[in-house]
């Protein structure tokens, strides 16, 4: 019992910095913070405190860059770009009109714009010329077309006028003695597309087999 006494007569008392029974000076040997001092005063901890040492910082560490990874792994998947493809089908009708100085056909194709993107494409222009023997002798031009929708198919049909003007065609195609006037249409294509906030450009050279000395309105397909 003795003991006892003597220690808590040797130990300082709460409030204090040492045996002596100095005042502590920051709460003045009440024990509590004055409410006006809490953001001037620093506390001071040992370096093994529990605090100081979070538990399972590399689980949560690492769960963030996983998270992190495949949110970025998603992004890249669906807003990486695609191609998109203009494909010809076929030519739906021939339409030809004699004048006395020149031969005039309308030539009506049937194309399919196929989008494999996870977003919409925006076609802004589509250009097509039609030549003969390498000479062009007809253009089109169509501005804001159509939008495809992401990840479909879309069928568009476009119309060329193709003025003959040359005078061993204009025989060609006039002369009754042939029963097939058979001509060898080239078409270039040139497709510009808008998505992802860039543009973009398409192009398609194809060969078709067209009649110029009648009207032909049965499809067939673009060789």
């Amino acid at each position: 019992m003795e003991e006892v006494k003597t220690l808590m007569h040797s130990s300082p008392l709460y409030g204090t910095m040492n045996g002596n029974g100095d005042t502590c000076p920051t709460c003045c040997g009440t024990g509590r913070i004055p409410r006006g001092q809490q953001d001037q005063l620093v506390a001071v901890i040992p370096c093994n405190d529990v605090r100081l040492k979070p538990r399972r910082t590399k689980l949560y560490v690492c769960a963030s860059m996983a998270v992190c990874l495949f949110l970025s792994s998603l992004i890249l998947f669906f807003l990486f770009p695609r191609s998109v493809t203009l494909t010809p089908v076929s030519v739906l009708s021939v339409m030809v009109y004699f004048t006395p100085d020149t031969v005039e056909m309308e030539v009506t194709n049937l194309i399919n714009i196929t989008n494999e993107n996870f977003v919409t494409v925006q076609i802004v222009e589509f250009n097509i010329q039609g030549l003969i023997s390498d000479t062009v002798i007809g253009k089109t031009k169509i501005s804001n077309t159509t939008a495809v929708q992401a990840r479909s198919q879309k069928s568009y049909t476009i119309q060329i006028e193709l003025p003959i003007t040359n005078k061993g065609l204009n025989t060609y195609c006039k002369s009754t003695s042939i029963n097939i006037h058979t001509l060898f249409l080239e078409l270039q294509m040139t497709m510009n597309i808008s998505y992802l906030s860039h543009m973009e450009q398409i192009s398609l050279d194809t060969f078709e087999y067209i009649d110029c000395g009648t009207n032909s309105t049965i499809p067939h397909l673009v060789r």
